[in-house]
């Protein structure tokens, strides 16, 4: 993985020494809070409705096991012992003290790790697929690329103030797993027919208040003019999109008014200024990027030995061949699996007490464990994912019981991965200032209700995104069921929506109808569980999925259940 240089160091230690006296000065009243604002956002600070809460950046969702280690020592020393994982693949910290929050930033940077550009209008954290250089259907490892832009786009003078925020995701199978077509930018690695790399270009997806599904301005764009392209993008945005409206303000509401074909001119007239010039990367750039990725060693195996001791744990486990069916992905190298770690640990009991763990949420003493399970079996790395999981990239087959076990001891083997509870939940109105309505209530409704894992195995894949608010940070407008929290005169109602879908075939869900109360959206759900296994057909070995059954029938089936007529 990438490794700070000295000069990456050298500016992230200058940020936090800026960030610390700024800080002072504005704790002894020298700064007034209009001004402080902006410069607590160019280091992920935002100020919540219990506390201040720090968003770190982890770039392309990686980490390395001493990266783990640091930030469980900074929730256990500055926070109340526990993280957040989000769909952008970062951690955040829910009740920092704003005192505090220099010197965690020294510790990131002590660490390799920073907060910088995590909020306000400038480029976010570039996100990828969690099994990036492990899949075989791989193009291209995406992960370089991604660090070519990441590089590019931190502290870049003429985009730290954007008409609005800007999210870029980047892929290298046709199958999506990063949400690329909601995205400000969508980059997805092609090979044209002479066999050169290059990336098909979406611009203006995003979700909120205006949900949009992102357009194709350039079918291949050679990979050498890359970030010269990104640049002709980013300045056409910056000149003419909106500023008087910040609901406006989005790339999307730009491509949407010009229309595409007007953009990807007004791209194309801008990138002449640019194009081969300074910003050209050339094939030992690519190198140097791809130099920090380098493949671990990976070892050989006598493969039908390893299979049959794996099959025997199958057979005599039914517990364990339930979590390898579901929380297992196929690795490109003979031997290795890769293993999706369940963030949703849902109603937990210790001592005859239950107790909901919301989604994303990791206490410091499970992240120390996966910061030793990664060193010892997974190369000393991990990933976070957009679903708000975690994916050990490289575990031999022949260890994948020993993990299992490891897992169940700190509550992280739960094989709910692709299920109805495998949920991707925004913290909501418990802790966001912005939002309109609780979800962690709401989810726990849904978990109480759905907790046999046979019968959400028989219900197949289902993604469930819920949000407490427009701005749609759980990505609810994309779920096969999506789950909007409103306010009505101070009561909290939901909203639901269903056939969306954030991968390949991206679109919108539709609106089912009224909004329902918070103590019935569990059995609203429930009811709509029951229409699709009535209505769902066989298609052999597998029965017809939710969103093809969707396709097939329409809303209006699940309408009339609900609502009644």
């Amino acid at each position: 993985m990438y490794v700070y240089s000295y000069a990456d160091q050298a500016l992230v230690n200058e940020r936090v020494a800026q960030f610390r006296h700024q800080t002072e000065r504005f704790l002894a009243g020298q700064v007034p809070e209009e001004q402080f604002l902006p410069l607590r956002l160019q280091n992920g600070l935002y100020i919540q409705r219990h506390a201040p809460m720090l968003r770190i950046a982890i770039p392309y969702g990686l980490l390395a096991s001493y990266q783990l280690r640091t930030l469980a020592n900074i929730a256990t020393d500055f926070d109340r012992g526990y993280g957040h994982f989000t769909t952008r693949t970062n951690m955040q910290l829910n009740w920092v003290k704003l005192e505090d929050v220099p010197d965690i930033l020294q510790v990131l940077a002590d660490n390799q790790m920073h907060a910088i550009q995590t909020s306000g209008n400038c480029i976010r954290n570039t996100t990828t697929d969690p099994y990036a250089g492990i899949h075989a259907d791989e193009i291209a490892d995406p992960r370089p690329y991604c660090e070519i832009i990441r590089q590019w786009s931190t502290f870049h003078p003429e985009f730290a103030y954007l008409p609005r925020k800007f999210k870029i995701a980047v892929i290298g199978t046709t199958a999506d797993r990063a949400a690329t077509q909601v995205h400000d930018i969508g980059l997805h690695i092609v090979k044209n027919d002479a066999g050169d790399i290059g990336f098909e270009v979406i611009v203006g997806g995003g979700l909120g208040r205006t949900p949009m599904i992102g357009k194709v301005i350039n079918e291949f764009l050679p990979r050498e003019h890359l970030l010269s392209y990104l640049d002709a993008i980013l300045r056409v945005y910056n000149l003419q999109g909106r500023r008087d409206n910040k609901f406006k303000a989005r790339i999307k509401i730009l491509v949407e008014s010009v229309g595409k074909e007007e953009f990807a001119r007004l791209v194309d007239e801008e990138w002449q200024y640019s194009k081969d010039g300074d910003l050209t990367l050339s094939d030992e750039h690519f190198a140097k990027a791809e130099s920090y990725f380098t493949e671990p060693n990976y070892q050989s195996f006598d493969v039908l030995a390893v299979n049959g001791e794996l099959q025997k744990h199958l057979d005599n486990d039914k517990d364990f061949a339930d979590w390898y069916k579901h929380n297992t992905q196929a690795h490109k190298i003979s031997g290795y699996k890769a293993v999706i770690l369940s963030l949703k640990a849902g109603v937990v009991t210790q001592n005859g007490v239950s107790k909901y763990i919301p989604a994303g949420d990791l206490t410091s003493e499970q992240i120390l464990v996966l910061a030793d399970l990664a060193e010892e079996y997974s190369f000393g790395e991990i990933r976070i994912t957009h679903q708000q999981n975690m994916v050990l990239g490289d575990v031999e087959i022949g260890k994948l019981y020993d993990v299992w076990q490891a897992l169940q001891k700190i509550g992280l083997a739960r094989a709910n991965i692709g299920t109805l509870t495998d949920m991707i939940v925004c913290p909501g109105f418990d802790y966001c200032a912005l939002a309109n309505a609780t979800t962690h209530n709401i989810a726990e409704s849904i978990e109480r209700k759905f907790d046999d894992l046979d019968y959400l195995y028989d219900l197949g894949e289902i993604r469930l995104n819920m949000s407490g608010c427009m701005n749609a940070c759980a990505h609810h407008h994309v779920g096969d069921i999506g789950i909007l929290g409103v306010d009505k005169k101070g009561e909290h109602w939901y909203q639901i929506s269903l056939g969306g879908s954030s991968g390949s075939d991206a679109k919108l869900g539709d609106i089912l109808g009224k909004a329902v109360p918070a103590d019935e959206v569990a059995n609203t759900i429930a009811t709509i569980m029951t229409v699709y296994k009535n209505e769902r057909q066989d298609n052999g070995d597998e029965p017809e999925s939710f969103g093809e059954m969707l396709k097939r029938v329409g809303i209006a089936p699940f309408k009339s259940a609900v609502y009644g007529g």
